[in-house]
């Protein structure tokens, strides 16, 4: 197609976009309309206005070497290099167990100006000495730790606001931040110090599976080694995010960056300033994403919540108000899509507050009321806990293949030959045979069947009345809660035909 083919529809279209400004508003010349969709003209003023309030942090840490530490290489015989290397490691200043010192870089920000309060993350501070906030004119201050939370990354640190004035900024609503929203982001890259990047929100609510709570915002602004702990501004210069990760082969920025949202944030800052450690709400349930196939297993329409595979003995649902099996679909009046939105959600929540928890059980729908309780103080029970669900007596047969799996009565010459704990009840696999559906769910010798679409079991029959009624009701798979040797429960679907 020729030029002059294409000029009278490219000129039609351009009047038209024109005169579809014009009538936009008046006011809006065409070209600060361009301006507009191709971003901002200028950050200038923005970053003027923020870059007093984010500091370099620098810190120190002082460590012990030893000859260990930085081993010779072994080289072959008659190497031309033996002799080099002899001379090096012979000849090394000093002695090598004294105590040097580490240094790193990072970066921060102030978030309150009369208590000297600066923001950044734990692994910037972690395991140092001393710590130092560095400004943009130049000062600098020794800074104290107030409070860390692994979990989120977080590191809230004081600094003495008498020796010198600061400047702060504050947190805005990383909720309404939407992809392709500008960004702006400044921190202490390389230790360069006072740099200033800019770019767009590439997407929401990123796991990159680097602790429980991954909720980070994706951007493309240019975030580096030293950027970390730094804050990620929207134009209106509200801190809604904060700097922590980057993907990079090469260690450079490559576009691909993560931030901790404000709303994630700011819970834990107010946590850690106020108690000097965080105070997260607590279930006590251990949990697994509903697949398909357990969706499907369960009656439900669409795989959605996340999915009680336990419960933590002497936690706040040990009262049967919640079992294994349950789907938690609600929790205090938010819907629970993915199985990784519970956690994050109830940490969020105080500890021993009443909140109404929205389960499907067999089917059905219901309605529990639940108090929190402390994640801190639960931990310890969790970790502990080695507890497995019961079964009905009776039996009419000891042993029986089903599944794919050989299943035999759970009595004392199993449990001692497969290392069972004495709290673990149900119907025990001696045997999954190969290319079988149980063994591509990675069901094992040892294993302990404890329920079967939720009703327990505790011998081979009922294991089998159970798969027979399951078919004869069309379904297609057979839900089963394993426990493993030391009582800790999981769920598997299995195929039926």
């Amino acid at each position: 197609m020729s030029l002059t083919r294409v000029w009278p529809s490219l000129r039609t279209r351009l009047v038209s976009a024109a005169a579809a400004i014009l009538v936009a508003g008046a006011t809006v010349s065409m070209p600060q309309a361009l301006a507009q969709n191709a971003g901002p003209a200028s950050v200038a003023d923005l970053a003027d206005g923020l870059i007093e309030a984010v500091v370099n942090i620098s810190t120190s840490q002082t460590t012990r070497g030893g000859r260990d530490a930085v081993p010779m290489p072994k080289l072959p015989e008659g190497s031309p290099f033996q002799d080099f290397f002899d001379e090096f490691f012979r000849n090394r200043d000093g002695d090598d167990s004294r105590p040097r010192k580490v240094q790193s870089l990072g970066s921060g920000f102030v978030i309150d100006a009369e208590e000297g309060i600066i923001v950044t993350n734990n692994h910037v501070i972690a395991d140092a000495d001393e710590i130092e906030a560095n400004f943009s004119d130049g000062s600098k201050l020794k800074a104290e730790l107030i409070g860390r939370d692994t979990k989120t990354d977080l590191a809230i640190l004081k600094v003495d606001p008498t020796k010198k004035k600061l400047t702060a900024v504050s947190f805005g609503d990383s909720e309404k931040m939407r992809v392709g929203d500008w960004v702006l982001a400044i921190g202490n890259p390389f230790g360069l110090g006072g740099s200033v990047s800019i770019g767009i929100v590439s997407a929401n609510n990123r796991d990159i599976n680097s602790g429980p709570y991954d909720d980070y915002i994706q951007t493309d602004a240019a975030i580096n080694r030293g950027n970390s702990g730094g804050p990620l501004f929207n134009m209106a210069g509200q801190v809604i995010g904060i700097n922590t990760a980057i993907i990079s082969p090469s260690g450079g920025s490559i576009g691909i960056g993560f931030s901790i949202p404000a709303k994630l944030a700011v819970n834990v800052i107010d946590q850690l300033r106020e108690f000097g450690e965080t105070r997260r709400g607590w279930l006590g349930v251990r949990i697994q994403p509903v697949t398909d196939d357990i969706a499907e297993s369960l009656g439900m329409a669409t795989a959605k919540g996340a999915l009680v595979a336990g419960i933590v003995k002497d936690g706040p649902v040990d009262d049967g108000s919640v079992q294994p099996g349950d789907v938690i679909i609600r929790f205090d009046g938010q819907d629970i899509i993915d199985m990784r939105d519970l956690p994050r959600i109830v940490a969020e929540s105080p500890v021993g507050k009443a909140v109404d928890v929205v389960i499907v059980r067999k089917g059905e729908e219901s309605t529990v009321k639940v108090t929190l309780g402390r994640l801190e103080d639960g931990e310890q029970l969790a970790s502990a806990e080695t507890g497995g669900e019961g079964g009905d007596g009776g039996a009419s047969v000891a042993t029986a293949t089903v599944l794919g799996m050989t299943i035999a009565e759970l009595d004392d010459p199993a449990r001692q030959r497969f290392e069972i704990s004495e709290d673990v009840s149900g119907v025990v696999v001696t045997e999954v045979a190969p290319d079988s559906a149980a063994m591509e769910k990675g069901i094992a010798a040892g294993d302990v069947i404890t329920e079967i679409a939720q009703e327990s079991v505790s011998t081979p029959q009922q294991v089998m009345d159970r798969i027979t009624a399951l078919k004869e009701q069309g379904r297609k798979n057979a839900l089963l809660m394993l426990a493993s040797k030391s009582g800790e429960l999981r769920f598997v679907t299995v195929r039926m035909n």
